[in-house]
């Protein structure tokens, strides 16, 4: 006879909540699943490894004698509304402990080959004003509002680049590691950052649009600055959250738009729309920071300020959803998802024989040898 495995019903349901797929996507790969989560029959140990493996759930957490409460593992700031987000997902919470892990291993690659400490974590606090803290972050990225490119794409990049530069570990994917089954959701969490002088990260995700990109990448910097880890949604608005978390999106909007370069009514003929569209693509910012900094300036009332936010936000959101799944070169997006600085120091720890291969591969999210071989070559490094 077959056996079965006697478990809590209620973890199978928290498995799958937490998984965040439907009940009707999985009971077509677990036609019993309605009868398990009942009580009424029970899982083989071979079925209950298959579903432990579908919802990304720990196998031993099913013999647990109820659903554990996991916790995010560092600071969490989202809301919604004035509510935190209380239960996690399992693409989060494995986004953050494998960022925790590259984190854990570049400190020690710090420390190995005697790199200094980045000066400019823990160097503010949130009593510093906000217009003097946003000059010197700008003046340290070099990301003035002539220096950004073209597009949203560009400014986003020299972004990433200016910071990595100065010594921040900056990741940027839409995915959990390089599984394109699992998509990052935006509505969960847009970007975190993970304190540490010799190795500050910072996590954006990727599913984001390229505008709401820049402004989580700017304000998870500001965390940085600060010396605190932080887990964000990002609420422009400004208006819920932690002195520390307000005093970032006040920040972050000052170095993408400062109030002192902000027009102050929209030119002849121009409607209100294409004014805030004009001044975002100006700014490389999205419309809704237009939006809020058009209020912190006194240009649009409050009741006017909230009703078009909600609107924009809407649209966007709308926009998000309907996107399909990120392409491109695997060898060009690779050192996005891990990080240029990371990604180079990994392989080329790796090809000095100081990482072994295996963890190599794990850190990177590729399965072969060759794979680390091709992406040595491209990036020059062997």
């Amino acid at each position: 006879m077959t056996a079965h495995v006697e478990i809590n019903p209620e973890l199978l349901v928290w498995a799958r909540q937490r998984s965040g797929l439907g009940f009707d996507k999985l009971v077509h790969r677990f036609p019993k699943l309605a009868a398990w989560e009942r009580g009424e029959q029970l899982p083989t140990l071979k079925q209950l490894e298959s579903f432990a493996q579908a919802t990304h759930a720990p196998i031993g957490y099913f013999f647990l004698p109820e659903p554990p409460e996991e916790q995010v593992p560092i600071p969490d700031y989202r809301t919604v509304g004035d509510t935190g987000v209380r239960r996690p997902s399992a693409d989060l919470l494995d986004t953050i402990y494998q960022c925790q892990q590259r984190q854990d291993w570049y400190r020690d690659y710090a420390i190995l080959t005697r790199e200094m400490p980045v000066a400019f974590v823990d160097s503010l606090t949130v009593a510093t004003p906000t217009e003097e803290a946003a000059t010197l972050m700008r003046g340290a990225l070099g990301f003035d509002v002539d220096d950004r490119g073209s597009t949203w794409a560009d400014a986003f990049r020299i972004l990433v680049e200016r910071a990595e530069s100065i010594g921040f570990l900056v990741m940027v994917n839409g995915v959990v590691g390089s599984n394109t089954h699992r998509k990052l959701n935006p509505r969960e969490f847009r970007g975190f950052a993970l304190v540490d002088d010799l190795a500050p990260l910072v996590f954006v995700n990727g599913s984001d649009t390229k505008a709401a990109q820049i402004f989580t990448l700017v304000h998870e910097l500001a965390h940085l600055w600060l010396g605190g880890a932080a887990l964000d949604d990002v609420d422009v608005t400004g208006s819920a959250g932690t002195d520390a978390e307000r005093w970032c999106n006040q920040v972050a909007a000052e170095v993408l738009l400062p109030l002192t370069a902000l027009p102050r009514a929209p030119e002849s003929g121009e409607t209100l729309t294409d004014w805030i569209e004009r001044l975002a693509r100006r700014f490389k910012v999205s419309t809704l920071v237009v939006l809020r900094r058009l209020y912190d300036a006194g240009l649009m009332a409050e009741d006017e300020y909230r009703a078009a936010y909600r609107a924009e936000f809407l649209r966007i959101m709308s926009f998000i959803n309907e996107r399909g799944p990120g392409g491109g070169n695997f060898f060009n997006t690779q050192p996005v998802r891990t990080g240029k600085t990371f990604t180079r120091a990994v392989v080329a720890s790796t090809l000095e024989g100081q990482t072994l291969y295996r963890d190599a591969l794990q850190m990177l999210g590729i399965k072969k040898v060759s794979t680390l071989h091709e992406l040595a070559s491209r990036l020059g490094i062997g």
